[in-house]
C-alpha cells in the first residue's frame, strides 16, 4: 500500500500562552499543501520493521512512524507486523509537519490495510499523544487550530495557493525557538475567532506568526529569503511554524513557477526551493 503525505504551512500563528504540561496555547490556521513524503506499507508476521532509504533518520523507536505503528496495534490488539519504507521529500526540523504528517499517514494506513476499524476520532486521540500535529493530518485537508494544535474546526472557502517555499540548509528545533518566545507578551486571552476566507487578499491580510521574529533573530539570514519572495513577487511571505522554511503566496500557478525558477538561480545549492499548491 502506498500513502503520501503531505506538508503543511501556517497560514497564522499565534502564541496565547505557554501551559502547565509545558505545551503552548496556540490560534493557527493551518493548511496541507503538496509536497509530499512517501510511504509504503506492507504486511509482516509479527514486529514493525522501517527503513527510510536516503535520509539520515532513525529507523526504530525514535522515529514517529514507528512509534504510530507500535501504538496503532497496541490500541487495536492486533498481533501481526508491518514492514514501512519512507521516502523524505519534505525537510525535517522546517516548520512543515512532515514527521508528524508521516505518523498520521503510518496511522491512516495501517488502519485499511490491516482492517483494524479504528475510527477518525480515536486515530486523532491515538496521534495527539505522540505530537501536537498529527490531529490535524488526520483532519485535514484546512483546519483552525486551538489548544495545543488539537482542537480543530473545517475551514471553507480557502482559494486555491500558488505556494514557493524557500528551506536554507539547517534545522531549527521547534523547543529551541518557542523557548526563546518573550511569554511575557504572548498571554493573550483568546479571542480568535474562525477566520473567514472570501478571495485571496483574506488570506494575504490574516498572515501573521508570533514565531517568525524569534527565528529571525536567530538566524538574521532568513530575512533575505522573505525579502527575495516578495522581490520575485510575493503577495505575502511567512514563516512556516517555528522555521527556518519561508513561504510566499503568489497571484496564479505560473508566476509561482517563474517565481521558483529565479529563486533557485540566486540561493546557494544548499538551500531547497519548491514549489507546492493547496490541497
Amino acid at each position: 500500500m502506498r500513502r503520501l503525505a503531505p506538508a503543511k504551512v501556517n497560514l497564522s500563528l499565534h502564541v496565547l500562552g505557554r501551559r502547565s504540561d509545558g505545551y503552548h496555547d496556540l490560534a493557527s490556521v493551518m493548511q496541507q499543501i503538496s509536497l509530499c513524503d512517501e510511504l509504503h506499507f506492507s504486511l509482516c508476521p509479527d514486529g514493525i520493521s522501517l527503513s527510510c532509504p536516503g535520509a539520515d533518520l532513525p529507523a526504530g523507536e525514535d522515529n514517529l512512524v514507528w512509534r504510530a505503528a507500535t501504538a496503532l496495534f497496541h490500541y487495536a490488539g492486533f498481533r501481526g507486523g508491518a514492514k514501512i519504507t519512507l521516502h523524505k521529500n519534505i525537510p525535517t526540523a522546517a516548520g512543515l509537519g512532515g514527521g508528524s504528517s508521516d505518523a498520521a499517514a503510518t496511522l491512516m494506513a495501517l488502519n485499511d490495510l490491516c482492517s483494524l476499524n479504528v475510527s477518525q476520532s480515536e486515530l486523532m486521540q491515538i496521534g495527539a499523544k505522540l505530537g501536537a500535529d498529527i490531529p490535524f493530518f488526520i483532519f485535514g485537508p484546512s483546519a483552525f487550530a486551538t489548544g495545543i494544535g488539537d482542537k480543530l474546526q473545517a475551514l471553507e472557502g480557502i482559494p486555491p495557493l500558488n505556494i514557493v517555499l524557500i528551506n536554507p540548509a539547517f534545522p531549527l528545533a521547534t523547543g529551541a525557538v518557542y523557548s526563546a518566545l518573550n511569554l511575557t507578551l504572548t498571554k493573550k486571552k483568546n479571542n480568535y475567532s474562525i477566520p473567514r476566507f472570501y478571495a485571496l487578499g483574506d488570506v494575504i491580510q490574516e498572515l501573521h506568526n508570533d514565531l517568525e521574529s524569534v527565528s529571525l533573530r536567530m538566524h538574521p539570514e532568513l530575512n533575505d529569503f522573505k525579502q527575495m519572495l516578495k522581490n520575485e513577487g510575493a503577495l505575502g511571505a511567512l514563516m512556516s511554524g517555528s522555521g527556518p522554511t519561508l513561504f510566499g503566496i503568489f497571484e496564479d500557478e505560473k508566476s509561482a513557477q517563474d517565481a521558483r525558477d529565479a529563486i533557485l538561480k540566486k540561493v546557494s545549492g544548499d538551500c531547497l526551493v519548491f514549489f507546492a499548491q493547496s490541497l
